[in-house]
């Protein structure tokens, strides 16, 4: 008999979907709850996938969770999969006592803490059967939590990497000279949303390090018009070259016409999308040794990794790469091969699958 899945998300990205996809091209019975004003909604309709439209809200909401629970009735399904916060809180609620095994999805580092009611209401939850977790850095976070006498089992953390495919990526590089960018200038780019958490503050110090002869300019993409940043970017002597055109739909074009691409976090990095683009790019990344950036970068090979908080060793890396574009293009050219080789969407469809037949194989 087929395996039933039901899937749980807010917005799936595009590697969310085809595994979804790939999962029912491959034989499970899988149907997906997400909002209908989702993108990932009327991807999976037109795939041929049986979604039904349900919303999270942000607090729990009782007449969600028993519409839930009478579709597990309803559905009998095997498997619960689920990929929010909000949609784990809902899903274990509706659950209670019901034969369905439970799957999580952890995709960032930290936050979760044996003190925390909300963590007892989502991933500590003892009716969690596993937690599916988008690096070893997420699994080894969870495998070191204290006191260890109540750390969860290492067999129920499961590492499964979100798989990509270079076909998604074949954007014609963008025209930076529309954002004020100067052809024959060495770009240096960042994507993200500001949270202290990015460690943006540090690259924008790095530049500093450059010297003005270098012509290096940095785009910064994303929501990033905090205060606080704005005050940094003022106080540095490369602020001038410093470009913050927003949030932009075309981010991944803007990231392939530029030069290199630095991912500074701090803490709590998972595996972020648009370092995986820069790379699928085929883009020279430097990333700090921060939760799972490095294992996507390997320090040499596919890309440049530095300590955490170190402006110097940012701007050290980007110096190396500006007076060296043969290593540019060959770490660049490294780390598009690896995101075809080691992050394969078609590993990750597999390695789903035999997670969901070993929850149901006995």
């Amino acid at each position: 008999m087929k395996i039933k899945v039901l899937c749980m998300t807010e917005d799936a990205d595009r590697p969310t979907v085809a595994t979804f996809v790939g999962l029912a091209r491959a034989g499970v019975d899988v149907r997906v709850m997400c909002p209908r004003p989702s993108g990932s909604y009327d991807a999976l309709i037109a795939a041929g996938v049986r979604v039904l439209d349900a919303e999270f809200p942000g607090r729990l909401d009782f007449a969600r969770v028993r519409a839930l629970r009478a579709q597990l009735r309803a559905g009998r399904y095997d498997i619960l999969h689920v990929f929010s916060n909000r949609a784990l809180e809902s899903g274990l609620v509706a659950a209670r006592g019901l034969p369905v095994r439970i799957v999580a999805y952890r995709g960032i580092v930290g936050n979760v803490s044996f003190a925390s009611p909300f963590s007892w209401m989502r991933f500590l939850n003892p009716r969690v059967d596993r937690i599916v977790c988008v690096a070893d850095a997420v699994r080894d976070y969870f495998l070191a939590m204290r006191p260890k006498f109540l750390r969860i089992p290492a067999d129920k953390l499961v590492t499964i990497y979100k798989g990509h495919s270079l076909d998604w990526y074949r954007e014609t590089p963008a025209d930076l000279g529309a954002l004020g960018i100067p052809s024959g200038a060495f770009v240096v780019a960042c994507v993200a949303n500001y949270r202290p958490r990015k460690g943006i503050e540090w690259l924008v110090d790095a530049m500093a390090e450059l010297p003005e002869s270098s012509h290096a300019h940095l785009l910064l993409v994303g929501r990033l018009d905090d205060p606080r940043l704005s005050r940094r970017i003022a106080r540095s002597p490369a602020a001038a070259r410093i470009h913050r055109p927003g949030q932009r739909s075309d981010a991944p074009a803007l990231t392939a016409a530029c030069d290199v691409f630095v991912l500074p976090s701090v803490k709590r990095e998972g595996l972020a999308r648009a370092l995986i683009e820069a790379m699928a790019y085929g883009v020279a990344p430097v990333v700090t040794d921060c939760g799972g950036s490095p294992e996507l970068v390997v320090d040499g090979q596919s890309g440049i990794v530095v300590p955490v908080r170190d402006a110097r060793a940012i701007g050290a890396a980007l110096g190396r790469l500006h007076e060296d574009p043969l290593l540019r293009r060959r770490l660049g050219q490294a780390a598009r091969e690896r995101i075809r080789t080691h992050f394969r969407i078609e590993d990750t469809i597999a390695r789903t699958l035999e997670l969901y037949r070993s929850l149901t194989s006995g």
